[in-house]
């Protein structure tokens, strides 16, 4: 007996010191609720900051696009490829680093994608090809994704353990006005710095923002509290879902490069984004762990219409951001200085809305107001010709100003109040994804209706276009009788 029991005793104390250690890592400080108040500025700043990495990048490379085609003498047409290849990557890599930060720890993934962000801008600093400046965006596209799918898991995380059925609506609501905030000032700070310092700085930027970032996440986040665990390369790739996210990449980037070769369409990869798309379903629907759960979307109606909601919105202020810019400077005369001068108030405006809209505890009259608001600004662009005041076409900017900030906020809510706890990240990552093919189709219909010619009848059909999309949009808010019934749950 007592043989028995000394050859049983090395596997009980094998098992006594891993519950140990499990209980140790579980009752650590970081694990634990946090003391004072959760959701203070030692905690929101890295994940602010974060978050801002991808506007960051968005809006300064456009200032020094004709500078990178004059020192590598290139077609200045051939650089476009610098912003197109940031939007795609971080349309795939949106949802791919929400299920990361799912899988391993949202603090380990968003540190991963701000290192890897500081590695795009060494890399982006010595490029002598566009080759190399293409990799590094590509890079700064994946690093910068992680910001915001792993900051909106971290916030749910950090609700839960202070106790909080939700965390406070201005901390959500910061998330989209720093992103606002950035899309605001990013041209002028770009140009500046650009002018200044040479077309590099839309690259080295990174460096110092990046550690700033860095060293506030490091000791303002709390640790994961569960130990990685990646077991055989098949159980990893099963648990993540590897083969649904390839899968949603190839058809997500089938139907851009579709979309991007409008007015005169390649139906090739329409075709191929369709058959992608339909093996895509069929996978994730006996998909053990799926990456894109198709039953949650099928059966969560108001996830889902968050998701269409939010595309259809920004596809149409970004219409009017890429249309009415380019028609201010050929139809006007003006130079891009002076035509990004118009537009800041918009953004500007984005960023207060937001700030309001976070205060308010329903979600209902503020979607619909932003619904409303977008048709209206659509039907005042069909009046604005080479002769409309200066005064009058900024009044209109400030009317999607006004539509920006308050969808962003609003749908954001949505999502958080919708999504599986245990998803959030992957689906903060999606609501992302359908913004950026928002952004993308604009840029496609604005090409479509300029192609002979940037004039007021190509500003017209644009304008045509959105009051499609608008009252689209108005008709999916007002008829969505889920959105009161939210007001409702969540002001008791």
């Amino acid at each position: 007996m007592s043989l028995t029991s000394d050859s049983h005793a090395p596997k009980r104390a094998t098992r006594k010191s891993a519950d140990a250690s499990r209980r140790a890592v579980e009752q650590a400080p970081e694990a634990g609720p946090p003391q004072g108040n959760p959701f203070g500025p030692r905690f929101v700043a890295p994940l602010y900051l974060g978050a801002s990495l991808n506007p960051v990048n968005s809006t300064v490379i456009a200032t020094a696009l004709v500078a990178i085609a004059a020192a590598l003498h290139l077609p200045v047409g051939d650089t476009a490829i610098l912003i197109s290849s940031l939007y795609l990557t971080s349309a795939l890599a949106q949802p791919a680093a929400g299920r990361l930060a799912e899988e391993f720890g949202p603090r380990r993934i968003f540190v991963a994608g701000i290192v890897l962000v500081l590695v795009a801008g060494v890399v982006g600093s010595l490029a002598q090809s566009l080759t190399g400046l293409i990799v590094a965006r590509v890079l700064i596209g994946a690093g910068t994704s992680a910001g915001y799918p792993a900051a909106m898991l971290l916030i749910r995380r950090r609700a839960e353990q202070a106790g909080h059925h939700a965390p406070p609506r201005t901390v959500l609501g910061g998330l989209s006005i720093t992103g606002a905030a950035t899309v605001a000032v990013g041209p002028a700070i770009g140009g500046l710095l650009v002018g200044t310092l040479g077309w590099r700085t839309a690259f080295w930027i990174n460096l110092p923002v990046g550690a700033i970032a860095l060293v506030l996440a490091l000791a303002g986040i709390a640790r994961d509290p569960d130990p990685v665990r990646f077991g055989s390369p098949r159980a990893l790739a099963s648990r993540i879902d590897l083969l649904g996210m390839v899968g949603f990449g190839g058809s997500l980037t089938a139907l851009m490069v579709f979309l991007s070769s409008l007015p005169r369409p390649n139906w090739l990869w329409l075709a191929a984004a369709a058959v992608l798309g339909a093996a895509v379903v069929a996978w994730e629907l006996r998909a053990a762990q799926p990456f894109l759960d198709v039953r949650l979307l099928a059966s969560n109606g108001a996830l889902t219409r968050t998701y269409a909601r939010n595309g259809l919105t920004l596809m149409g202020t970004y219409v009017i951001l890429y249309g009415l810019t380019q028609w201010l400077q050929v139809a006007r005369g003006l130079s891009p200085y002076e035509a990004g001068l118009i537009l800041m108030p918009m953004g500007v405006l984005t960023a207060v809305t937001a700030r309001s809209v976070s205060k308010r505890a329903g979600v209902r009259m503020p979607l619909i107001g932003c619904a409303v608001l977008l048709l209206v600004g659509a039907v005042a662009v069909l009046f604005v010709s080479s002769g409309t005041p200066i005064a009058v076409i900024i009044a209109i900017t400030v009317v999607f100003g006004l539509t920006s900030g308050t969808g962003s906020v609003a749908n954001q809510t949505v999502l958080y109040q919708e999504s599986p706890a245990a998803t959030v990240g992957t689906a903060s990552g999606l609501l992302r994804t359908f913004g950026y093919v928002g952004s993308i189709a604009s840029a496609a219909i604005t090409g479509t209706a300029f192609h002979s010619g940037v004039d007021d009848g190509g500003l017209h059909v644009i304008a045509w276009v959105l009051v499609a999309i608008s009252a689209l949009v108005v008709l999916m808010t007002v008829f969505d009788s889920h959105l009161a019934r939210t007001d409702r749950r969540h002001a008791n």
